[in-house]
């Protein structure tokens, strides 16, 4: 743990938090390991000592993603500690494209369950069928060592989000499965996992109807290394809501880029009041600057991802005073430097 807390500054434009728990939980592979696990908070912007006040709301979601590639290539490892051996940089990479080969959600399931059991020693994938489901079932490889709880709910939600994106459309959970016993705050998984969720299971993952074995795979090579740009923030993160009125203030946002839209030219295509418009985004606990930020973060990885713009030319774009402001704010996002995360 850090030596000495500096102070930092309070975390601006709130939005929807991710609540403690997920943060200590994205943080539990790290213990027993000697790093500074409070400077990686304070590298993605958040405050070690408030998170750990009771009543803390937590971190926002661009927080979270900072964090998360933070402690990724900090510890070069895509499971940031949670399982025996790293997941070195590739390997989800890899599952995807051993899903994208296969015709249909069948064969997909095989392939990656087939890969991911050469890629780690902890749990053993497979595809299984019982009566009218089938399900991604994941074993304990060895009885006698409990998979962190962390490590269970990021493997099914992974797993089932990556399969849904192969389909190219929904797949509609029956039941999740975890091997650990009810945690009790189900108020907070209710959005994470919207299904049934059973506990003190012998094994943990998802299942599904056994009619969507036969679905086919619909992506392609382009539509995986667009996907890969920033896999990790649409399948790690928890879903971002941004609220009825949220949504469509960034729909709004979304639609006049590369113009960016003031409060009152937002209340004016919304046909409603500024302070009306305000009082709204405040009873969905976000704002207009936090809405716009999450967007520029989404855009500037877009962007980085598939142009050759200028770094000059995209802070202009993205609204922000100069190219340094903006690759401050891009680090902060992603804990890359705007060329890094380019090249790579």
């Amino acid at each position: 743990m850090a030596k000495d807390l500096k102070h930092i500054k309070p975390r601006e434009n709130p939005g929807t938090y991710i609540a403690p728990i997920f943060v200590f939980g994205l943080l539990s592979g790290l213990e027993g390991m000697d790093v500074d696990v409070d400077g990686y908070l304070r590298q993605a912007g958040v405050d070690p000592k408030a998170l750990r006040t009771p009543g803390d709301p937590g971190v926002t979601p661009i927080q979270y993603v900072a964090l998360f590639y933070a402690l990724m290539h900090g510890l070069k490892d895509e499971c940031v500690g949670l399982f025996s051996r790293p997941f070195k940089p590739g390997s989800f990479a890899l599952t995807a494209r051993e899903g994208l080969s296969a015709p249909d959600l069948r064969r997909a399931l095989k392939r990656m369950s087939s890969a991911l059991n050469l890629l780690q020693d902890d749990i053993v994938f497979s595809l299984q069928i019982n009566h009218q489901e089938a399900g991604l079932h994941m074993a304990p490889a060895n009885p006698g060592r409990d998979i962190p709880v962390f490590a269970q709910e990021t493997m099914v939600r992974v797993m089932w989000r990556l399969a849904a994106w192969l389909l190219n459309s929904p797949l509609p959970i029956r039941h999740f499965d975890f091997a650990y016993a009810d945690p009790g705050h189900h108020e907070l998984y209710q959005f994470i996992f919207p299904a049934d969720r059973r506990y003190d299971q012998i094994a943990f993952g998802f299942w599904f109807d056994i009619s969507k074995l036969d679905t086919p795979v619909s992506r392609d090579e382009p539509a995986l290394r667009t996907f890969l740009t920033d896999a990790y923030t649409q399948i790690i993160s928890p879903p971002r809501h941004f609220g009825l009125i949220g949504q469509k203030v960034r729909n709004c946002l979304m639609l006049s880029y590369p113009r960016w839209l003031t409060l009152e030219e937002v209340a004016d295509k919304l046909h409603t009041s500024p302070a009306s418009l305000q009082r709204h985004l405040t009873a969905e606990h976000t704002s207009l600057q936090w809405l716009k930020d999450d967007l520029r973060r989404d855009l500037a990885i877009s962007r980085l991802s598939s142009s050759k713009v200028s770094l000059v030319q995209l802070a202009s774009e993205l609204g922000f005073s100069d190219s340094p402001s903006f690759q401050r704010a891009f680090k902060r996002w992603t804990g890359q430097p705007c060329n890094a995360y380019r090249r790579r």
